[in-house]
């Protein structure tokens, strides 16, 4: 039963550091994202990428 609810946790722990991310990344100005090498389109993806490893 602890596993499971560790389970959750670091599901939840892990999906409020993807939506922070995600909005950081998604409503920085285009100039910057562009400076960092993507677009704030790109956004979903890099958050993604960079919360679950994938």
């Amino acid at each position: 039963m602890n596993t499971v609810i560790a389970r959750l946790k670091d599901a939840a722990e892990k999906r409020a550091q993807f939506n922070r991310t995600y909005n950081e990344l998604r409503f920085m100005p285009r100039e910057t994202a562009i400076d960092l090498g993507m677009f704030p389109e790109d956004a979903y993806h890099v958050a993604y990428a960079h919360v679950y490893g994938r």
